[in-house]
């Protein structure tokens, strides 16, 4: 995977529905052969959590909710998503894990859901498209979605797992959304 890093960052646009602002490749330079990239892909300006302690918040490795349990906080997960044809996403399990779901969008795909929070979605094997209302794109192992509360779904349309890397940020809620 070395060299460029394709970031993506996802908006709503004027009519409230989720779609694609951005698909760039970083460092937007010229790359030197030979030398290593350290790219920046996106701030947050929020944020403190505590590093005090030696509690372990998932000792089973199981976090039930999809978005942060608390305000402020934070969710990391490596979630593998199996190929459409043989998983059956269920809107009302999305519902009971924190996510918001619309009947007009789990009509479109049955794992539609939004979240209000910053998601870095990070493919690390496999290939997934990320569906919103008013668009779609392939991700590739290296490729980096910066998932801004809008409502998505991930498609496996292949035959293969693909494996995620997620970050989730509590953040503000997105308004007529």
């Amino acid at each position: 995977m070395p060299g460029k890093v394709r970031r993506i960052v996802t908006g709503v646009n004027a009519a409230g529905r989720s779609c694609i602002l951005s698909d760039t490749r970083f460092p937007t330079a010229d790359l030197v052969p030979g030398q290593p990239v350290r790219v920046g892909l996106w701030t947050t300006d929020s944020a403190r959590p505590s590093n005090k302690g030696t509690h372990d918040p998932v000792p089973d490795g199981v976090i039930t909710r999809t978005p942060p349990a608390h305000r402020g906080g934070s969710v990391i997960r490596i979630t593998d998503i199996p190929a459409d044809k043989a998983h059956a996403w269920d809107p009302d399990t999305l519902r009971l894990r924190g996510c918001k779901t619309t009947p007009d969008r789990s009509a479109k795909h049955r794992g539609f859901h939004a979240t209000d929070t910053v998601d870095y979605a990070i493919c690390l094997e496999g290939e997934v498209w990320a569906v919103l209302d008013e668009d779609e794109t392939l991700m590739h192992p290296g490729d980096v979605l910066i998932q801004r509360g809008t409502y998505h779904a991930w498609s496996n349309r292949t035959d293969k797992i693909c494996r995620m890397l997620f970050i989730l940020l509590d953040a503000e809620p997105l308004e007529n959304h």
